[in-house]
């Protein structure tokens, strides 16, 4: 969550609780302390009392719109979502099997619970505190995304749902009108009973610890392979990757898009039921890239043959989807020019061969108008120096790209699979 939140990157040290969770997995061989040098220097610090830590929620539409769970206590809650890749550990999940034991969600609340994985669910299993969950009322769903990208599970029209998921962006619930607020597995399965967001602070009941050993169960799982004998089966609704040229010497093209601040992954490429069954066929999920705020960017980038994108602040912010790319690079996008990027998602770009621009001064990105045309020589791309971009209005601006020369390398290809293509065939030859 660091990422979208801004950061660009975030560490915690590898301590004696890793080596714990890793001998418990059977995997001691692989722990390495990971810590700081004793003379490291830090340009902030920042000492957080854990103890006084009270419950927070996450409120709409963003994970950063943090208010403490007293503040909203008594919000009638229509759906309680626990689980898929976030808060669906062992321990979370006992933690909530305890919260439920012996007592029924509230009769105007659904409860569904994603768990981690297999091995999740059969400890779970083992030691009853699955049928804990059953009995109180949940319902189980499969070790997957699920709800969490509006896959099944979309709250009622104007509904409350309360996630322990790690995205609460608009529509990103399936749901367009619903309130999706983020809180803690405890959290949630108190308002389950509620029927109202409250804390669990007030139910008695023992907060687990980490099992003696973790089940280890990785059957069932398939290696990839680099055979090149393998034979990729396609049916109808999977298309091969799209072909994307190296990048051009001149890029000439017309702006097909102008976003302002905080445009997420789920504005760009938006999830739910609807659209992501096509995750594997670009030419179609294409059609609803950026539906939710232009309907008509689809065509007018087929009319125009695709061009430039202009952004604000944070652009790409939240999930990693690479659809966000890809469906963009397949409608022919060239280049976006913003005023800053989420770091996942500039990358994205680039692995896509799609140039990632900034402006060197924000106030030009007011000059800059729908389908306006913008010339940049990518002949100039260099490491560390600045680029001239010119519209045909007649001004000029200035843009960095601060690429390193690996990203130069990757953009120059048309993208990353171009170029490690390129190079397992000089390697072959």
């Amino acid at each position: 969550m660091g990422a979208e939140l801004g950061a660009t990157t975030s560490l915690f040290p590898s301590d004696e609780n890793t080596r714990e969770f890793l001998t418990k997995q059977g995997r001691a061989a692989d722990f390495l302390e990971l810590k700081p040098d004793a003379d490291a220097v830090y340009d902030e610090v920042i000492e957080i009392d854990c103890a006084a830590l009270k419950p927070l929620v996450a409120c709409p539409h963003s994970p950063d719109l943090v208010k403490p769970v007293e503040e909203l206590a008594g919000l009638k809650v229509d759906q309680v979502a626990i689980g898929s890749c976030t808060n669906s550990s062992f321990t979370d999940l006992l933690e909530v099997a305890r919260i439920l034991k012996g007592k029924t969600i509230h009769p105007e609340v659904s409860l569904v619970i994603s768990f981690g994985s297999k091995q999740v669910l059969r400890m779970l299993s083992r030691c009853g505190a699955l049928d804990d969950l059953i009995a109180a009322g949940a319902r189980v769903l499969e070790a997957t995304c699920g709800p969490c990208i509006g896959m099944g599970q979309s709250p009622q029209s104007n509904g409350v749902s309360l996630r322990t998921f790690n995205r609460n962006f608009y529509g990103r619930s399936g749901t367009m009108s619903a309130g999706i607020y983020l809180v803690s597995p405890a959290t949630a399965a108190a308002s389950a009973i509620a029927g109202v967001l409250c804390s669990a602070e007030t139910i008695d009941y023992a907060k687990p610890e980490m099992p003696d050993a973790y089940l280890i169960d990785d059957t069932m799982l398939i290696q990839p392979s680099c055979d090149p004998a393998v034979e990729i089966k396609r049916g109808p609704n999977i298309k091969p990757y799209p072909a994307k040229a190296p990048l051009a010497e001149t890029i000439e093209a017309q702006v097909m898009i102008k976003v302002g601040d905080n445009i997420t992954t789920d504005h760009i490429m938006p999830a739910g039921a609807k659209i992501l069954p096509y995750r594997s066929n670009i030419e179609k999920i294409s059609e609803f890239c950026y539906s939710q705020i232009d309907p008509q960017f689809h065509d007018r980038c087929l009319q125009y043959g695709g061009g430039w994108i202009i952004a604000g602040e944070n652009y790409g912010q939240g999930s990693s989807r690479e659809h966000a790319a890809l469906a963009p690079m397949y409608l022919k996008i060239q280049a976006v020019i913003a005023k800053s990027y989420a770091r996942i998602h500039r990358q994205n770009l680039i692995n896509a061969g799609i140039v990632p621009l900034v402006f060197e001064q924000p106030d030009d990105y007011e000059r800059i108008a729908m389908l306006d045309t913008l010339a940049l020589d990518c002949g100039k791309l260099a490491e560390g120096q600045p680029l001239t971009i010119t519209d045909a209005k007649g001004f000029s601006f200035t843009v960095q790209h601060h690429c390193t020369a690996r990203e130069l390398e990757i953009l120059r290809a048309g993208g990353l699979l171009n170029l490690i293509k390129s190079k397992n065939q000089k390697t072959e030859a």
